[in-house]
Order: structure tokens, then sequence, then C-alpha cells
């Protein structure tokens, strides 16, 4: 975020009028008549801010720059869920949760996405809550600058994605784009820490789908052989196994077990 409010910046700033340097204004015309320059306007126009300090001196961002921001951080929103915070863990323990049970199709993908997204906000929460009352709302009430608030989102944003992330992935990352390693975890630059954090978190997703896994492929291995050793070779195992899986799964709480897993599995 620091990164896109500095470009964001740079952009205006360098998109802003010149009088000096205008190209539609050549050299005057021959004879023409002296033209006394209007007096200029000491106060901004009205309706309309794209100021970069305040009255106190204190730098802040026009309310035009503001809605600008807000806007690409909407259309940036798929991409920020799905690759810093805990969204993508969920997701692929629940698909492979689906297909460990023979059941690719139940719950929908539609059901299993909204259960994910709003496990997301859950986890969530106390991270967007610190951000809320350690950056947003300082800047609001004029205590801090836009370029302050910016660095405390990133900070606190950095510390969470860090908890989930192993140090190999870190360290693979640093050693790809050859950037120095930092001498503490916090002061890791953000475009090391995301896809470090991406990387880890398959990595963990993959465990813990393997770990359910087992003992639904126990279950397929056992009516496997007991079909073959009764000659039912035309049946698939799979039309008894299903069935069984399911029993088991409901019989130990399994979705208390999964959901309770992935909340503990985030160390905010």
């Amino acid at each position: 975020m620091k990164h896109l409010l500095a470009l964001l910046l740079a952009m205006f700033v360098a998109a802003a009028p010149s009088a000096a340097q205008d190209p539609f204004v050549g050299p005057p015309a021959p004879n023409a008549p002296a033209v006394t320059p209007a007096p200029a306007s000491n106060g901004p126009a009205p309706g309309f801010n794209l100021s970069f300090t305040a009255g106190d001196d204190r730098q802040s961002l026009g309310s035009a720059i503001e809605i600008m921001l807000l806007m690409t951080v909407l259309a940036m929103a798929p991409a920020i869920v799905m690759t810093m915070t805990s969204f993508t863990r969920i997701v692929v323990v629940l698909s492979f949760l689906k297909r460990a049970m023979s059941m690719q199709d139940l719950p929908p993908t539609l059901v299993t996405t909204g259960f994910a997204v709003f496990m997301t906000i859950f986890i969530m929460k106390p991270v967007v809550s610190d951000i809320y009352d350690q950056a947003y709302q300082p800047y609001v009430d004029h205590q801090i600058e836009w370029r302050e608030a910016a660095e405390r989102a990133t900070l606190r944003m950095n510390q969470f994605m860090l908890a989930q992330t192993r140090e190999d992935d870190v360290a693979l990352i640093l050693e790809l784009s050859r950037t120095p390693r930092p001498q503490t975890a916090l002061e890791t630059p953000f475009h090391i820490t995301v896809p470090a954090f991406v990387l880890s978190e398959v990595k963990t997703a993959f465990q813990m789908g393997f770990v359910l896994f087992l003992p639904f492929v126990v279950i397929d291995l056992v009516i496997s052989s007991i079909l073959v050793s009764m000659g039912m070779f035309t049946l698939p195992p799979i039309v008894v196994s299903t069935p069984l899986k399911l029993l088991l799964f409901i019989l130990v709480g399994g979705w208390d077990l999964v959901v309770a897993s992935l909340a503990q599995s985030f160390a905010n």
C-alpha cells in the first residue's frame, strides 16, 4: 500500500499543469495589444481539492485523490484477499476435503467459497481492527500524516503475514530477488513478504489436506478389498465407500474439527 500511494501521488504531481510549460500557448502575435493578467486567487477552487498539505502544514491527501485511491483498492480487493489474507489456506483445505470424501460437487463451490470468505473475515478481524485504530482513525483525526498511516498499516499486515510464513520461504524469495537479508523479521520488505506468505500458505494447506485424506483413503482400501474378495468386480468401490465416509465424518464431528483446526492454525 505504501508503494501504491507513492506511485499514485507521483503520477498526480507529474500530471499537474504548468503555465510555463503549456504547449498550447504560443508566442505573442506582433502588434498585439498587451493583456493585463488577472490577479491570482489566493484560495483553492471551490468544490474540488487536490491539495497535499492541510492548513496546519500537515501532509494529507485531497478528497479527489482519496476517492481515486479507494476505487483502486476496491479494484484490487480480490487480489488482496487471495494473496494477503487467510483465504487461500481455507479454500484449498475445503477443496481437499471435498475431494477426499469423493463429493466434488457437494457442498457447491459457491457455498464453500462464501464460507471461506466469512471465515477469512472472522480470522482477519483483529488485524483489520488494529489497522483501523492505529492507522486510519489517527489519520482521519488529523493526528498523523498519510505516509505514517500507510507505514503503520503496512507494518501490521507484514506482522500478520510473517507470523504464518516459514523462514525458508522468506529466505528463498530473498535469494531469488537478490535482496539483502534484513536485520529483523519485521524489516522484511513488503514485496518479499507477500510471495513468501502465499508460498507458505499453499504448503500448509497441502499438509492439512494430506492429513484429511489419510482416513478416507483407508476406508477406500478396505471397501475395495472387501468387494474384490466377494467377487463384486463390477460394483465401483466409491458407491459403497462414499456413504461410509460421510457417516464417519458426521459421527466424529468433522466440520467442527476442520473449522477449529483452520481457525487455530492462524496466529495473529
